[in-house]
């Protein structure tokens, strides 16, 4: 069902999507977000640095434990993985890294949450967008959460916090100490019930100048159904659809609008 739900979904979006260099959209808001921050260049030699660290967690043949308090794998089914799996099936793609790169770069911050560590590609992503903002990002599994603190240190990324815990657990921390994020990024636990429950908790911590990235919004009906109430919400205003990943404006002064922008 996942699959075919997958099929449909990138279908429509190639049919409905709008232009990638911002034709045809009628908010200023919008354009000058898809003309300036989607297309913002990024220094080749950070992209080579990251992209080099994923280069040897694909080479790595070692398994290791993985604790998974969210949905699972849809690639594994048990607890032992192989690093090299991890990198390729959970590690966002490098275009979808970039992006985060520059959100990082124009909504970062003081502060930036991320929830799912993995490997920590895209943490390196956001922590380089933004070198002067804190990134904190939550993993559930030790061992994983270890691998990234080793990938940070070969980047020499020192404005990253790693939090090891589940994010039921972690989130209320963040919030007791007064975080408020100018970006989010939700990359774990692919439950709508979660979802759903993660958005709240983390809206009461933004303003409304936050913005807050969710991936594999269209992974499965559930995620779906996640992301179409997330649209809905009083609290939203803008949101844009980019197929993988959905990204949703929390500001007021703007006319409430569901965008599907081709990337």
């Amino acid at each position: 069902m996942n699959d075919f739900h997958i099929v449909i979904n990138n279908l429509k979006y190639k049919v409905f999507s709008r232009h990638k260099r911002g034709h045809g959209i009628h908010s200023p808001f919008v354009f000058n977000l898809i003309t300036h921050v989607f297309r913002n260049k990024i220094d080749p030699t950070v992209v080579s640095t990251i992209e080099n660290i994923r280069k040897e967690m694909l080479a790595d043949p070692s398994f290791v434990k993985v604790t998974d308090y969210g949905s699972g794998s849809k690639h594994f089914r048990d607890g032992m993985r192989k690093v090299s799996s991890i990198a390729k099936y959970s590690s966002v793609p490098k275009k979808y890294g970039e992006l985060l790169h520059k959100f990082a770069a124009e909504y970062g911050g003081t502060d930036i949450i991320e929830m799912g560590t993995s490997l920590g590609i895209s943490a390196l992503y956001l922590a380089t967008g933004a070198r002067g903002t804190m990134v904190h990002t939550i993993e559930g599994c030790p061992v994983v959460s270890e691998i990234a603190k080793r990938n940070f240190e070969k980047a020499g990324c020192r404005n990253i916090r790693v939090y090891t815990g589940k994010f039921d657990e972690v989130l209320p921390e963040l919030k007791e100490k007064n975080i408020r994020p100018g970006l989010v990024f939700i990359d774990g636990d692919h439950r709508k019930d979660a979802l759903l429950k993660y958005f709240e908790t983390i809206c009461s911590m933004c303003n409304d100048k936050s913005v807050v990235i969710i991936d594999d919004i269209h992974r499965s009906v559930e995620m779906a159904e996640g992301w179409a109430e997330i649209k809905k919400m009083k609290n939203v205003s803008v949101t844009i659809d980019i197929c993988r990943m959905g990204i949703v404006f929390l500001r007021k002064g703007i006319s409430k609008f569901d965008y599907v922008i081709r990337y």
